[in-house]
């Protein structure tokens, strides 16, 4: 294996046989034996159920490849292969440095076990001497934070603080190659943002494999995305494509399952939010770091998905004179436009956006749900319904982004999606106030105060 490739997986498969009844194991283990004897052909009690089938891709030393699919897809029965905790049917893997996994809840620890004990049996496993673990033991239990429990049986232990103490310990034992599957989704949020913490800074000197459903989360941290799907890649690549590819099939999987019940739905008012003045704004736009945004033209040809029901056939950021801006400044209030043409009855339309960097990471957006969750609204073919978002621009750091929009039916948790439109208006910050963080707000006061 080339000395840059940290994992090869070539034509990897694994198959599991299903009985019906514990007595077709017995049979299956008997019977084809005395059939082969007598010259007959075998019979099989079992049914075949191949969560993979001829997988294949490399992983470059220092590369962050990122994992996604569906329930069922193959994506844990592959990290399995990979870390060797199970065999394959056929293929073969290649790993190239020090592996350290976090895979299902709580793998690798004995429940009857201290925390104490499972972190020495479980750095062992991992490669460590006892004088190693010895040295970064206190280290171990502070990242774990799970206080006296420590001490306690694993048994003893809520989920997440056996996901406390295992991503503890791998975070201790100086792996080269670090796979880390689902378990991070049942950690509490300051916990998940100290592990997001650890593997950002990891990825500077090592290689990570990481599997989720939270596809933000590997646009944010991945170069490279491979998609799972009934135990075959289905698609690799740029993370922001794979993760829209991702989406759209979770939609088109969720509207040939799901109906769409008659909502009735009822416009609200809402109390207008005082504005106010930002006491930089003048210094700021008298100057070289005023956000200067460029808007460009709504491209109708722009990758979309949907069942057909409405498309959507113009979207523009407006001033409050109802002209089209091509230039927006950081920190004005603006309206966004999208009109949509009706092709099949609707009963319940749901218009919303939401504005994306350059990674495919959604910043903010909103839709019109729940302005009119409460009024009956009904659209019949040929009719044109618009939706008008007034909002204060944030203000963006320099780089390009999109405006994704899109018209559905239903309500927030089921829906169909008749148009979806993955970067309906591309945008490009040229100048930035911002020093940190995605956006930036304007600011009411800043003040410092010696006391």
């Amino acid at each position: 294996m080339s000395s840059d490739v940290a994992i090869r997986v070539t034509n990897l498969s694994k198959c599991y046989l299903i009985y019906d009844r514990p007595q077709d194991r017995l049979k299956q283990s008997i019977v084809p034996r005395l059939q082969r004897l007598i010259r007959r052909q075998p019979a099989s009690y079992y049914r075949e159920f191949w969560a993979l089938r001829d997988v294949s891709f490399e992983v470059k030393k220092g590369e962050t490849v990122g994992i996604i699919g569906r329930n069922g897809a193959g994506k844990s029965t592959l990290l399995q292969l990979i870390c060797g905790t199970l065999t394959p049917t056929y293929g073969s893997v290649e790993v190239n440095g020090r592996v350290a996994a976090l895979l299902e809840l709580g793998s690798g620890f004995n429940p009857e076990f201290t925390g104490r004990e499972n972190v020495y049996m479980n750095a062992s496993l991992l490669g460590l001497s006892r004088r190693e673990i010895d040295e970064r033991f206190d280290q171990i239990v502070e990242f774990a934070d799970i206080g006296d429990f420590i001490d306690q049986p694993i048994k003893m232990y809520s989920s997440g603080m056996v996901v406390r103490l295992a991503f503890a310990v791998i975070a201790h034992v100086d792996a080269d190659i670090l796979i880390v599957d689902e378990a991070l989704a049942v950690g509490d949020a300051f916990f998940v943002q100290k592990c997001m913490r650890f593997l950002r800074d990891f990825i500077k000197r090592g290689t990570l494999l990481f599997v989720s459903h939270d596809t933000p989360a590997v646009v944010n941290l991945c170069s490279r995305a491979i998609l799972l799907n009934h135990g075959k890649i289905e698609m690799q690549g740029e993370p922001k494509e794979v993760a829209e590819h991702y989406l759209e099939e979770l939609y088109r999987e969720k509207q040939e399952t799901k109906a769409v019940n008659e909502i009735q739905i009822e416009k609200t008012c809402e109390d207008e939010i005082e504005d106010f003045h930002d006491m930089r704004r003048e210094l700021i736009l008298s100057s070289n770091l005023r956000n200067d945004i460029e808007v460009f033209k709504f491209d109708p040809d722009s990758p979309s998905f949907g069942e057909g029901g409405a498309k959507i056939v113009s979207v523009q950021l407006l001033n409050f004179e109802g002209k089209a801006l091509s230039w927006v400044v950081g920190g004005e209030m603006v309206r966004l436009d999208v009109k949509c043409k009706i092709l099949k009855p609707i009963i319940g339309p749901i218009i919303g956006f939401y504005i994306k960097d350059r990674l495919g990471q959604a910043l903010f957006g909103d839709n019109t749900y729940l302005t009119y969750r409460n009024s009956y609204l009904s659209i019949e073919p040929g009719q044109t319904l618009e939706a008008v978002f007034e909002f204060r621009m944030p203000i963006l750091p320099m780089g390009d982004y999109s405006i994704c929009v899109a018209i559905a039916e239903g309500t927030q948790e089921d829906h169909i999606q008749h148009h979806w439109v993955h970067d309906a208006v591309m945008i490009r910050s040229h100048s930035s106030s911002v020093c940190t963080g995605l956006v930036g707000i304007p600011m009411k006061n800043i003040a410092l105060q010696i006391l």
